[in-house]
């Protein structure tokens, strides 16, 4: 155990988010989240919801501020009625740990797949949230 570092991430991801250079994507992923979207790398956080792990994860790793949209969310289906109220939980904890607000963008769920499977690494959770996936992007670590 260290100081400073949340008890919550495991070891496997602290040392993903060590390797992980300017503008590499991590996603996180709800309980629903295909196999076939993964790449190599796979973190189990099972027992977790996101919102908790995205607090964790901005407090050690900060958003690319040299891009518009360093957050990508899964946009709801067209037709689907259902309105994701986690984005707003997302956007309280992003809003804390970014330096500009406005940063995170939908897009189609066959998209997100596909860009996904790009991704450094995955972090699948137990989120039950609908349309809760979400790809951060990893900006310059400075010191201060």
């Amino acid at each position: 155990m260290l100081k400073g570092i949340p008890s919550i991430l495991p070891p496997e991801l602290l040392k993903i988010l060590m390797e992980m250079g300017h503008g590499d994507e991590l996603v996180l992923a709800d309980g629903n989240f295909p196999k076939f979207a993964h790449p190599q790398h796979v973190v189990r956080c099972d027992g977790h919801g996101i919102p908790e792990l995205l607090k964790a994860i901005l407090q050690l790793m900060p958003l690319d501020s040299y891009v518009d949209y360093p957050v990508i969310l899964m946009d709801v289906l067209p037709g689907d009625p259902y309105v994701p109220t986690i984005w707003k939980d997302y956007r309280a904890v992003i809003d804390q740990y970014a330096l500009k607000s406005n940063q995170e963008q939908a897009i189609n769920k066959f998209d997100f797949y596909e860009r996904a499977q790009k991704a450094y690494a995955v972090v699948t959770t137990s989120e039950t949230a609908l349309y809760a996936n979400m790809i951060l992007k990893k900006g310059v670590v400075t010191v201060e």
